[in-house]
């Protein structure tokens, strides 16, 4: 059985992908690049261990609930988690489903690392949004990217870089107010935070 140690997930977003798309944070990352949007989800520890058995079945939930396009894989460090998200990805997959992931690997350096899983990841994903965000190079005109270095790698023909562009190039945010009274921000938070 294969685990995943989650920072945070979303059933349904318009923020993280193109259209209505589940999200899933992974808790964890060894980049640490400056001026990271999720400093929280950091840190190597232990946040929600859950089974990838059952956050397919929460996938399937939010898909019928939601009428969802696709999911992405954030963090933390996805590359990290990749042998449970390979799982989540192929299930995701054969619900028709689009597979988003954000790393801040780039593809060169996972296939020289060949991180555990890493290989079965990329063959469900779609759309692989690669490389670290560098705060000195900020991105503008392309949705998604934090930064002009990170590159989109389409692994499938369900999407090409016409996503990256179509229309205006707008940042999205989302802003829930959690039943505890805390808050979640999520897609790219830059003019919320200045």
């Amino acid at each position: 059985m294969h685990w995943l140690n989650l920072a945070s997930r979303l059933p349904c977003t318009e923020a993280e992908g193109p259209g209505r798309r589940a999200a899933l944070w992974v808790q964890g990352c060894n980049k640490r690049c400056r001026g990271c949007c999720n400093p929280a989800y950091l840190q190597l520890v232990e946040r929600e261990l859950v089974s990838a058995a059952s956050v397919l079945d929460w996938l399937e939930n939010a898909q019928h609930v939601h009428d969802l396009e696709g999911v992405t894989f954030l963090g933390g460090e996805p590359m990290l988690q990749a042998q449970g998200l390979a799982v989540v990805a192929q299930g995701a997959q054969l619900l028709g489903l689009s597979v988003m992931v954000f790393s801040g690997y780039t593809k060169t350096e996972l296939e020289v690392l060949q991180l555990p899983g890493s290989v079965q990841l990329l063959q469900y994903t779609d759309v692989l949004v690669d490389g670290p965000y560098d705060a000195n190079l900020p991105e503008h005109s392309r949705r998604w990217a934090g930064s002009t270095n990170q590159q989109f790698h389409y692994l499938t023909a369900r999407y090409d870089d016409r996503i990256e562009i179509d229309g205006e190039v707008e940042r999205v945010v989302e802003v829930r107010l959690r039943t505890d009274g805390s808050m979640f921000i999520n897609g790219w938070p830059e003019k919320v935070l200045r």
